[in-house]
């Protein structure tokens, strides 16, 4: 009876595939972060989109109140929107996380700004975002 011979796969061939799988990952991995960077860039502009017309829908059905009308911080800014259903709940800036502060000029940590009339986002780096 003849013995049959045990077949593996050689220490080089090993190497070959992981260099193989590293290559293509180092060319996959920063698609995918550009994707997520392009998509909270997407869902600021959506939601910036959204709540300029709510408050534009405010101010036309609101005449009296004078909340939005100039470019100074309404003291609670997503109370008026929230309380009169223009608005689910105050809105969150993917860009800054879990931030919903309302401010005169962008800074790190501040999810929105509001000045001279114009709701903007603030980004990542605290700047102006622009749409």
């Amino acid at each position: 009876m003849r013995k049959g011979t045990q077949r593996a796969f050689t220490l080089i061939e090993i190497l070959i595939v992981v260099v193989i799988l590293g290559i293509l990952a180092a060319i996959v991995i920063p698609q995918f972060t550009d994707a997520s960077t392009e998509a909270m860039e997407s869902s600021v502009r959506a939601q910036l989109q959204t709540i300029r017309g709510q408050i534009e829908l405010f101010k036309v059905q609101n005449p009296a109140s004078t909340a939005y009308d100039d470019g100074s911080a309404v003291a609670d800014f997503w109370g008026p929107l929230v309380v009169n259903d223009y608005l689910q709940q105050a809105p969150k800036n993917p860009m800054q996380n879990n931030s919903t502060t309302v401010a005169i000029a962008p800074a790190v940590g501040v999810g929105w700004v509001w000045l001279a009339g114009d709701l903007t986002a603030v980004d990542p780096t605290g700047g102006d975002f622009t749409d």
